[in-house]
Parts: structure tokens; sequence; C-alpha cells
């Protein structure tokens, strides 16, 4: 007889730091939300950079992601892959990571079936994201100086949604190069906004992110829901 799954929390009504069942033990998850007259139905989730070195959600790039979808309406969510902070688990290279993201998708279709999903991710975590992404109906894709040099970017697709891709020229991580190599070879090609002179943490140029994420975002919002929703 298998173990019973544990119940999934219901989506909280404000700012709240909690655990989701995944497929390797605990989750640990950060849910904000919008001011009540800014609220739409959309919820955004957000994949954290490389595990291996030190990317966790409290990120700064996570986070300015967080707030610029936050300030325009949407649910946040954010999320330490396995073996990251209190989530449970071993990294895995980009699969399981999958499979988490996957967890924390289907809690929200669950508590939220009202709500568009958007994915985001910074570095490895848009390569987390454009894995999830083939499998899932997303309102809008944001991938953030992506690792395309680190893993195999070349062997998924567009996932069919609208899809921002930023890049920063001086990027010391990531080869702008590269990067904009492989968005030349999707079809049809992403949104692809290249921030000058800002390197792979975008230090000192985190307002500017946060401005080009809410431009480059704007045009796919969904109308805003009563304050009392």
């Amino acid at each position: 007889m298998s173990p019973t799954a544990p119940p999934l929390p219901p989506f909280p009504s404000e700012r709240s730091e909690l655990g989701l069942p995944g497929p390797a033990g605990n989750l640990e998850c950060i849910v904000d939300r919008p001011e009540p007259a800014d609220a739409r139905p959309a919820t955004f989730v957000i994949c954290h950079p490389h595990p291996l070195h030190g990317g966790t959600m409290h990120n700064k790039v996570v986070t300015i992601m967080e707030r610029s979808m936050r300030e325009l309406g949407l649910n946040t969510v954010r999320f330490n892959f396995r073996g990251v902070g209190e989530s449970e688990g071993q990294y895995d290279d980009g699969y399981g990571e999958t499979d988490d993201l996957f967890a924390v998708t289907e809690w929200i279709r669950k508590t939220r079936p009202g709500d568009q999903l958007w994915l985001g991710g910074f570095s490895f975590g848009s390569y987390v994201a454009l894995r999830a992404a083939q499998n899932l109906d997303l309102g809008q894709l944001v991938s953030i100086a992506p690792a395309v040099s680190r893993f195999s970017f070349a062997d998924l697709h567009h996932p069919g949604c609208p899809w921002l891709v930023i890049q920063g020229d001086e990027d010391e991580v990531v080869s702008f190069d590269d990067v904009r190599a492989w968005v030349e070879t999707v079809e049809p090609p992403p949104d692809f906004v290249v921030m000058e002179h800002a390197g792979h943490f975008f230090h000192r140029r985190l307002m500017d992110l946060r401005g080009l994420l809410k431009n480059g975002v704007s045009a796919q919002l969904p109308e805003r829901v009563d304050a009392g929703a």
C-alpha cells in the first residue's frame, strides 16, 4: 500500500513562507501577493540560479524579478530547488529541478485554477524554466542571462507563449555572443532585449532591469480583478 501524499496547503492570502511536497521531499517557498487594487489573475513562478554556485531564491536578480511582477499585479512564487536552503534532496543537473518546478506549478494550478501561469528564470533557472515550459500552458516566459553554453538549450523549443529574453552585453559568466547566436536559432524568435554595460548579476543595474522586465511583459498582462477577489 503506497503512502498517502501529504495534503497541499492553500494558496496564501498574504505574504507567506511555506513548504510544498516535492518529488525529493519538502520544497521551501515564498509567496508574495500584490496590492489588492493592482491584482491580476496570474501567478509568476521564479527559478533561481545554479545551486552549486550559491544560487537561491534570495538572489538579487530573482528578487527584482519578484518585485517587478508583483508591482504589475501578479502573485509571485519563489522556491529553493532541491538541496538548497530548507528544500530536501540533492542537486540533479536540471532534471530533478524541473520536477521540483512541476510540483510548484501543479500546486498553483490546483489552488489558483483561474490564474494564468507565468514563468521566469535566471541563468541556470532559465534552463529549468524553459525545460518545464515545453510541457506547460503559459501566459509568459521570461529568461534572464540564459546559461546557453552550460546546458542543452539547443534541444529545447519555443514554448508557444510570449517569451522575453534579457541579456547583458558584458556578462562575465554567460557569453553574450553565445546567447545572441542561440536566440537567432529559435523559431519563432523570442523578444530579445540587450542591456548595455551590464554583467551577469546586473550589479548597479537592478533598477534598470526592473524597468526592462515591466516594459517587456506589459502587453501580456491580463485585466485587473476586483479588489475583493
